[in-house]
């Protein structure tokens, strides 16, 4: 394959952010409404990412929320969108630029976005992140599982015999 000198990934992901940029512009103007949710997963070290210090602390690498009921000022910029979220009864306001959003998942649609991106490390004197973060609020609903690709299932070991 060539070298890609337009940068098609880059092109792509920056319109695919422009999608959660427009789904949490659409939820910061009406609210979420009906069934719809919003499950998403950003790099907690990235640069412009601002987050308490017991947050950032607890999740030196990569953290998910959920905006669905329990959110306050949510407000969304060109480049960054920042919300209000409770941990533990204590109000913390967290920004978060749309470049380092890992994924972002609206349940109820079945819709997920992933994007390609290398994980910051955390800056030194912060604790050892855990293998997978725990969500910052307990999911009101079961995230959908990743299908794996390439594997073919036969239909015939499902049916009642």
């Amino acid at each position: 394959m060539s070298k890609d000198f337009i940068g098609y990934q880059a092109l792509v992901d920056k319109a695919l952010r422009g999608v959660v940029r427009e789904a949490l512009t659409h939820a910061a103007k009406g609210g979420i409404m009906g069934a719809h949710h919003f499950n998403i997963v950003f790099a907690t070290a990235m640069d412009g990412v601002e987050l308490p210090d017991f947050l950032r602390e607890k999740y030196p690498e990569a953290m998910k929320i959920i905006l669905q009921h329990q959110y306050a000022n949510l407000t969304v910029g060109p480049d960054t969108f920042e919300v209000t979220l409770t941990f533990n009864k204590v109000p913390a306001t967290i920004v978060v630029p749309y470049a380092a959003v890992i994924a972002f998942e609206d349940p109820s649609q079945k819709f997920q976005l992933g994007f390609q991106m290398e994980i910051p490390k955390p800056k030194a004197g912060l604790p050892a992140p855990a293998e997978t973060p725990p969500p910052a609020e307990p999911p009101k609903t079961e995230s959908v599982p990743k299908p794996e690709t390439g594997e073919v299932v036969s239909l015939d070991k499902f049916r009642k015999k």
